[in-house]
């Protein structure tokens, strides 16, 4: 029986550089040596390509090096689940992490690789008043325990603009949560980014450097504040939302224009719509380069209906005798936007069943048109509307209770258009500098309107409320403590709305609308680890024998399992009493957990009978098997025994921690 120790592989989260070592070694084999790259065989595969650091285009600046390497590093660390600081812990599929949100993406790589559709962040603009992550490379995971230990001191530390690395702090903090990030996203996610003027350039370069410059999408322009910031020559009233997608694969969703569609003013047999020329008005194309679409359109001028449209055809017969080409203003030959099929099938001898229609031109002749009848629109790169206003956001807080505990809240307007954009009926969202929760409140009040099932992850460092802040006051004594209180009212207020709506989202008195979420919190790992230091011999022997941590519970303990293991921490877990034992099972029963002291042959037996009971019919899928090392007393014949009675009933992997 394999025994999971630490820092041993399992015991950590993914192996991020030895993953590109096996992608490396699958498209140039010859150059992996001994497990190394041999970089001058790699130079001649790529022919004469490189160049030097001074002829490179790039951003570069203090500390990038080891920003990059830190993205790489594995964590020992471990989410322990809290529910009784929870909403519905055992329905939900959201989730809500505190911890320093570095080493909590490193633990969700292998349960969320390519399964978040998008991400939206509003990390510190690095303004000076704000806080910068202060992150030790050296062991990231101990400087954030310690300084979120008794005095609930934070690993943030205020820059001034004086600080000869004030943007390069900032670029080592970003560098590898975005490196990490891109990893969870899916082929055809999105990343949208708030940013202001004092790093958006940066932003932009690292995000090119990343994600690659062609996958750069648009920079969105915000109107974030009605007057502006009068204390300058100009007042600025404007922030950037860079939006980022993670491949070519990516393509936003149009928005609905609405109910009303007020832009859909005429109406036929077929629905509202109105109406655009056929003619491509683009000067670059014309009969010359598209000769496919030039060709004659005809009218039928007998027959107009009560909005002054004629019927089209493509054949001059039966009254079809005016003849109407694609020219321009100046009579110039232009071309249609359709080829000759799609204008067959979109035709009628009669206007109000047809797509398209003709209509008489002010100076003459005929204009062809198409009927537009579409409900949604593609949004512009500025977005002016007063429900995406910092103010706006102020009153959402306001609305749920709360006085000035919140400092600007993104308002949930803004986050509700992205996920617009991006996301459909279940997709998972994720929010890594989640603040003061504005992306939950957003993914559950967009569910409430469209009936969808979005998931959202929420992770905030426990950042101290300042000592005489409205939240202090309060007794909210960190962001996360605000923030989850936000969710808790939003989510009851949401609820309430909908009811007394009645609109379809509550079967008798349970509401289908998730407003539930589970809350973790980043700690070390559940798991003693080997302490070579002589002088604690002793305590590193008895930590061997009992290596669990005596303050953790088998709730903790699973659920590190869980996360090293790649399971998503929403799994539904089904907890069986068999033999006297509690014993877990997930995933059809490819994972089957028992945490218990004093295992015996009976135990093993039952927990055999299970895997049979709850097995999928696919014999590709096969049982894991963890125990605690401790469960079985101290006898190899135990576990040896256990080990020859899971085999016989098919389940050979099998481990202990």
């Amino acid at each position: 029986m394999e025994k999971i120790t630490m820092p041993q592989a399992e015991s950590r989260s993914a192996d991020l550089v030895n993953e590109n070592l096996e992608l490396l070694k699958q498209i140039f084999p010859e150059v992996i040596k001994e497990g190394r790259v041999d970089l001058e065989a790699l130079h001649d595969l790529l022919g004469s390509y490189a160049d030097t650091a001074e002829e490179r285009f790039g951003l570069n600046w203090a500390g990038k090096a080891n920003a990059r390497r830190e993205a790489q590093k594995r964590s020992s660390g471990t989410l322990r689940p809290c529910p009784e600081e929870s909403v519905d812990w055992d329905t939900t599929e959201n989730l809500y992490i505190e911890g320093d949100n570095l080493e909590v993406l490193k633990l969700l790589q292998k349960s969320y690789h390519k399964q978040v559709k998008m991400i939206y962040i509003d990390p510190p603009y690095n303004t000076g008043k704000d806080f910068v992550y202060k992150d030790n490379y050296n062991d990231n995971l101990s400087n954030y325990l310690e300084q979120t230990g008794q005095d609930r001191r934070m690993s943030t530390k205020a820059l001034s603009d004086s600080d000869g690395r004030y943007h390069s702090n900032w670029l080592n903090m970003m560098y590898p949560r975005l490196k990490l990030a891109r990893n969870l996203l899916t082929d055809d996610g999105v990343i949208f980014i708030s940013i202001d003027d004092n790093e958006v350039d940066n932003l932009k370069k690292i995000c090119d450097e990343i994600f690659g410059e062609e996958n750069f999408f648009m920079n969105v322009i915000i109107r974030a504040n009605s007057r502006g910031q009068t204390y300058k020559q100009i007042s600025k009233t404007h922030e950037y939302l860079l939006v980022i997608t993670k491949s070519d694969a990516t393509e936003l969703l149009e928005l609905e224009k609405g109910s009303d569609n007020s832009d859909l003013n005429l109406v036929d047999n077929i629905s509202n719509y109105n109406i655009r020329e056929l003619r491509n008005r683009n000067p670059k194309f014309g009969r010359h380069n598209r000769p496919g679409l030039y060709y004659p359109i005809y009218v039928n001028t007998s027959i107009a209906d009560k909005d002054g449209f004629f019927p089209v055809s493509l054949s001059q017969n039966n009254g079809f005798n005016v003849e109407v080409y694609p020219l321009n203003s100046e009579g110039k030959e232009s071309c249609w936007r359709w080829g000759k099929s799609k204008f067959a099938n979109n035709i009628s001898n009669n206007t109000l069943n047809s797509n398209l229609i003709a209509k008489n031109k002010s100076t003459g002749g005929f204009n062809i048109y198409e009927k537009y009848r579409k409900t949604t629109f593609k949004p512009k790169s500025i977005w002016d509307e007063n429900g995406f206003l910092t103010e706006s956001g102020t009153v959402q807080v306001k609305s749920l209770g709360f006085n000035s505990e919140f400092e600007f809240p993104k308002p949930v307007d803004l986050i509700k258009r992205c996920l617009a954009l991006s996301t459909t009926e279940n997709d998972v969202v994720f929010d890594f500098f989640s603040g003061s929760a504005t992306t939950a409140h957003a993914v559950m009040e967009l569910n409430a309107e469209d009936g969808g099932k979005r998931k959202y992850i929420c992770v905030q460092i426990p950042e101290e409320t300042p000592e005489d802040s409205e939240a202090r006051k309060a007794k909210f004594y960190t962001i996360p403590e605000i923030a989850k209180e936000r969710i808790r009212r939003a989510g009851k207020k949401i609820l309430e709305e909908q009811k007394a709506k009645n609109d379809g989202l509550f079967a008798g008195e349970t509401p289908k609308l998730d407003v539930g979420f589970k809350v973790f919190k980043l700690d070390s790992s559940n798991v003693n680890a080997w302490d070579s230091n002589p002088e604690k011999l002793e305590a590193a022997l008895n930590n061997s024998l009992f290596n669990i941590k005596e303050d953790r519970t088998e709730d903790d303990l699973l659920y590190e399992i869980l996360i090293k293991y790649g399971i998503e921490l929403t799994e539904k877990i089904n907890r069986h009493i068999i033999a006297g034992k509690t014993v877990y099972e997930m995933g059809a029963g490819s994972l089957i957990v028992c945490l218990a002291d004093n295992i015996t042959t009976d135990v093993a037996e039952s927990i055999g009978k299970l895997w049979n009971k709850v097995r999928p019919e696919d014999e590709n899928v096969k049982c894991r098997m963890v125990f605690k090392d401790s469960g079985f007393n101290g006898s190899d014949e135990m576990k040896t025994n256990t080990m020859l009675i899971l085999k016989q009933h098919g389940i050979i992997n099998v481990s202990s921690v």
